[in-house]
């Protein structure tokens, strides 16, 4: 390829990177949110008809946490402005 041809190429390989990165970050939201849904759903504290309350004894304390919990990334993580997921 010539010189010239290779300019003109350029902005086209930078806008479909741009657009096949705003594709990834898309996708990713949407698996991040389709995981909060799912464990919104199966967990048994929504339930419940008492859900705003305190588990009454311990083995509801542990009913109410036996689903899938969601993974907190480290405070370090978290203090430099980066999503909590």
């Amino acid at each position: 390829m010539n010189q010239k041809a290779q300019q003109a190429t350029a902005p086209a390989r930078t806008a479909f990177g741009r657009f096949g990165r705003r594709v990834a970050t898309v996708i990713a939201e949407c698996n991040a949110a389709q995981r909060r849904l799912t464990v919104l759903r199966t967990a048994p504290d929504t339930y419940l008809d008492r859900q705003g309350r305190a588990p009454a004894d311990y083995a509801e304390f542990l009913f109410r946490t036996s689903g899938m919990l969601l993974h907190e990334p480290p405070a370090a993580r978290r203090a430099n402005g980066q999503i909590v997921r």
